[in-house]
């Protein structure tokens, strides 16, 4: 089950919303912690048990860690919670991957099972595992109850794409939290505007994207060089619209129940560097790797050779982290290397619209790395981009598809700027001094959850429905 799913909308959300609001307070963290299990093993009840599992390991660990007096004891109970719970997730996300390379140097093992990778471990294996550092390194209590800190590794709100939410952030709104009628109103026009990101923008961009870029197709092999360019660019805008729409949905479902998660996209594709860039894509990601990684590493306080290694490390973990294929990794190491030439080389001596240009085809280039798992594939989509695949320039099915979609092209690069909340933060000031723009912005606040929702509905239904294509020239 997922967010942008009708069973999700109509039957999992409504009926999760209507009993959270109508039983006693203190029963609202029992109704939420249902939800998320039945959330949790709607795919598979049997990794429900994971969760379970490690959720209990964390819960024992921290409490051992706190209890303990001596460092060396402390320490033990750490190394053997980090050894617990990235084994778990070793096991179920790369041991294929590493069976699959033995096999092909080796020849040896004969079968490579098959493991299903259960839903959210790699979000709430870092929770977890952030969760007991931060007792640990003495900046939270543990947490006595176990079922309060299940509460917090199982919430549904934000286990499929993030963010990664620190316990620190929600500890005491796990406790105390009573949402105003601001924080329910904030909250479904967040959630409605994510889940029409989703369901309209990054659904009708994959639509594009896969059909000029088809994956294990031979049509990927003959497609003409604008039709590569033009994939790409719909594969780019996708892969942000759908990862920002999951958090933003999370953020405001969060929000409804009074949790104030932190942001975690902000507007990736106006950053001035890759630098830049990372601090605004998938921000508690970069974080939990600065501060859980990088930091502990030495960061960049220690000599050039050992600041190059954090980098390296942290960046090949970074790409390992988003899947079990060589094609993750390289890209992490790929903006490792940007990383490191803008420390060294380019040393912010680039003018910002040359840093803009330069942010973007950098990461242009690097969603080649991260959308094709086989070397082959995305060797030819680079060759084919510079012209060299041999298929062409240009064919008339390529600019069919380019008049037919120009306005989702054009509406989705504005939607990955800041245009929209700097216009609605201009209509809120100029509303403080003016009836008519009052009434404006009163309608349009009223107005604009409702409208997302009936047009990400309508786009759910038709599954590939998308409203830009009726205006074209």
């Amino acid at each position: 089950m997922v967010f942008s799913s009708l069973i999700f909308l109509f039957v999992f959300l409504v009926v999760h919303l209507v009993v959270y609001a109508f039983v006693h307070d203190r029963y609202r963290n029992a109704v939420l912690l249902v939800s998320s299990l039945i959330f949790y093993s709607w795919g598979g009840p049997q990794y429900l048990l994971l969760l379970v599992g490690d959720t209990f390991a964390s819960w024992a660990f921290a409490l051992l860690i706190e209890r303990s007096q001596g460092q060396a004891a402390k320490r033990a109970f750490l190394v053997l919670e980090c050894v617990v719970l990235l084994g778990l997730l070793g096991i179920f996300k790369y041991l294929g991957f590493v069976l699959g390379n033995v096999q092909a140097v080796f020849g040896a093992p004969e079968l490579i099972p098959q493991i299903v990778l259960p839903i959210g471990i790699s979000f709430y294996t870092f929770q977890l595992i952030s969760y007991v550092v931060d007792v640990y390194r003495g900046q939270i209590h543990a947490q006595p109850r176990f079922a309060r800190l299940l509460l917090y590794s199982s919430l549904f709100h934000q286990c499929i794409a993030g963010p990664i939410v620190r316990y620190e952030t929600v500890q005491n709104e796990i406790e105390h939290r009573r949402p105003s009628r601001n924080d329910i109103y904030y909250g479904v026009r967040r959630f409605s505007i994510g889940v029409a990101k989703k369901a309209i923008l990054a659904n009708s961009c994959a639509s594009v994207a896969d059909t000029l870029l088809p994956i294990g197709s031979d049509a990927l092999f003959t497609q003409v060089t604008t039709g590569y360019w033009l994939g790409m660019a719909f594969y780019m805008l996708q892969i942000y619209l759908d990862f920002s729409a999951y958090s933003d949905m999370a953020i405001g479902m969060g929000r409804m129940v009074g949790f104030h998660y932190l942001e975690n996209f902000n507007y990736p594709y106006m950053a001035t560097s890759i630098q830049d860039f990372w601090r605004r894509w998938h921000i508690s990601l970069s974080s939990f790797f600065r501060d859980y990684v990088y930091i502990p590493l030495g960061g960049s306080r220690c000599s050039r050779a050992k600041y190059v290694r954090n980098i390296f490390i942290v960046w090949f973990l970074t790409g390992m982290w988003h899947g079990a294929s060589w094609n993750y990794i390289l890209w992490g190491l790929y903006f490792a290397v940007f990383l490191l030439l803008e420390k060294f080389v380019i040393r912010g001596r680039m003018p910002r619209v040359a840093g803009h240009l330069y942010a973007l085809i950098v990461v242009y280039f690097g969603w080649v790395l991260f959308h094709f798992e086989s070397f082959a594939e995305m060797g030819c989509v680079a060759a084919g981009i510079f012209g060299l695949a041999g298929g062409g320039f240009t064919s008339l099915e390529v600019h069919t598809l380019f008049m037919q979609n120009i306005f989702l092209l054009l509406f989705c690069i504005i939607a990955c700027t800041n245009l929209g909340a700097w216009l609605h933060s201009r209509l809120f000031a100029a509303a403080k001094g003016n009836d008519a723009a009052l009434l404006l912005y009163s309608v349009l606040e009223a107005l604009t959850p409702v409208a997302l929702l009936v047009v990400a509905v309508i786009g759910l239904a038709g599954a590939s429905y998308n409203p830009f294509i009726y205006f074209q020239f």
